[in-house]
């Protein structure tokens, strides 16, 4: 069940690097089936979206990354976005305190925070984008604020997953610091939110182009 599914994952990521996304998207698929196949019926459900969120996690970078015009802009600006809103969320939200967020899902995290962080990340997104060209800044304002709501919801829901297997990290991959999934919690959303708007707008063949020039 592993072997079948991780392969797929792997797969799927060396043909969206040589620009087959299509082909990338059916290899995740293939490796959900595999999954259906293996995977003992009470974990059937679990194992099969661990491969699309695996799968996100790999697949939506490539793709932003494969647009070689704007795609290391487009990546540089997702982790600066989700950084900042990360940073600046926890700092703020032990400062200031406040109502949680969410606290059946995540009881430390507070509006203050997450309100403080997004902000944060809409400035520091202009500054980012100012450096790579004349993008159209309140374009790029409203952009990162999205992308900085999607990021904690990716944060707020691999909390939620882990809260179903009463688990406090995803792995002890990262010594102190868990699994790749905690590292990635807030990346894997903006990343997926920013690929979507940006094959809406650029298709295949200009992703990041599609996310960044309005």
């Amino acid at each position: 069940m592993f072997l079948s599914s991780a392969a797929a994952i792997v797969v799927a990521d060396f043909v969206a690097w040589l620009g087959r996304p299509i082909v990338a998207l059916l290899m995740v698929g293939l490796g959900a089936i595999a999954t259906v196949i293996f995977a003992p019926s009470a974990k059937r459900v679990w194992v099969t979206a661990g491969v699309g969120y695996g799968g996100v996690m790999l697949l939506a970078p490539v793709c932003l990354r494969s647009d070689n015009a704007y795609g290391f802009a487009a990546i540089v600006m997702l982790f600066a976005i989700v950084w900042t809103t990360d940073v600046v969320g926890y700092f703020a939200g032990r400062t200031i305190g406040g109502p949680k967020l969410l606290p059946a899902v995540s009881p430390k995290k507070t509006w203050s925070g997450a309100i403080a962080g997004a902000f944060a990340a809409v400035l520091v997104a202009v500054v980012v984008a100012t450096q790579f060209g004349l993008f159209n800044k309140l374009a790029i304002a409203l952009l990162a604020l999205f992308l900085s709501i999607a990021s904690q919801f990716g944060d707020l829901f691999e909390s939620w997953v882990k809260r179903q297997f009463d688990a406090k990290d995803a792995s002890q991959i990262i010594p102190g610091h868990g699994g790749v999934m905690d590292r990635l919690d807030g990346f894997w959303a903006a990343a997926l939110a920013g690929c979507v708007v940006g094959l809406l707008r650029g298709g295949y063949a200009a992703p990041a182009r599609g996310l960044l020039v309005w």
